[in-house]
């Protein structure tokens, strides 16, 4: 009985943690940019939203929305519906209301996106499946795992069954039908320009190789270019140096990150 309990914690702490940040609700009605006095050329530029993972808040993405506001971009932190426990496509189909809602309020006629974790897979299947190729600009994944994680499998290992019922996390497992569809044909369809960056010290996407895509996309292993720096997965919407790749990519600019950044 110990042991299972021991086991039950475990389980349950892995799936907390799975994508490892996350969010809380839908689409708002009326979204509310995080802006400051913009530059002029990120005012003309596309808004930025960024997208939360699994079982976070929005406040944890204010780090990297409060770098993007530096900048002078107009920003939106989007939290994912039931906080992101719940069926993928579902969730994508809420945050495809949600980019209407920012083009509305901002008057654009495309959005870049910055997704970290589950919140690249939910992003990417608005882009493929939902149409969203002709609505955003460009894709910059952080640590998602976009070929799925056996740390979303460790739960079946574990004995407690398939992820203990969460929709997400089974979705997100190696081989899931999700993933197959997902991935299935082109990785990055329309026009939109693919980045995803991806750690060594992932420690919830395993292989650290699935949170690349194929077909195109610019894929950046931090440590290819900075070897001693040390990011973990929540690290990636803290850490200088993986922001110097998304601000780079946002320009389509060439890869160099700062390998000092803080």
């Amino acid at each position: 009985m110990l042991l299972r309990k021991t086991a039950l914690v475990l389980a349950l702490a892995t799936a907390a943690l799975l994508a490892s940040t996350a969010t809380a609700t839908a689409a708002p009605a009326d979204p509310s940019p995080a802006t400051a006095a913009p530059t002029v050329a990120a005012a003309a530029a596309n808004p930025v939203i960024v997208v939360g993972g699994l079982s976070g808040i929005a406040v944890a993405y204010e780090p990297i929305a409060a770098r993007l506001r530096a900048d002078g971009y107009r920003t939106f932190i989007y939290q994912l519906p039931g906080l992101g426990l719940g069926d993928i496509p579902t969730s994508a189909r809420a945050f495809a209301t949600y980019v209407n809602q920012v083009r509305a309020s901002t008057g654009a006629a495309t959005v870049d996106v910055v997704a970290h974790s589950e919140g690249g897979l939910v992003a990417r299947y608005y882009l493929k499946r939902l149409g969203g190729t002709a609505t955003v600009g460009r894709y910059v994944s952080l640590g998602s795992p976009q070929y799925g994680t056996y740390v979303a499998n460790i739960l079946a290992f574990l004995g407690l069954g398939s992820c203990a019922g969460i929709v997400a996390c089974q979705q997100m497992t190696i081989g899931s039908a999700f993933l197959a569809d997902l991935n299935a044909g082109d990785d990055t369809p329309g026009a939109v320009r693919y980045t995803t960056i991806r750690t060594l010290q992932d420690e919830l996407v395993r292989p650290t190789g699935n949170a690349a895509v194929n077909d195109g996309a610019t894929n950046v292993l931090i440590q290819a270019y900075c070897p001693l720096r040390v990011v973990g997965h929540l690290g990636l919407v803290l850490d200088g140096t993986t922001y110097t790749i998304v601000r780079g990519a946002l320009v389509d600019g060439p890869v160099r990150p700062n390998c000092i950044a803080l």
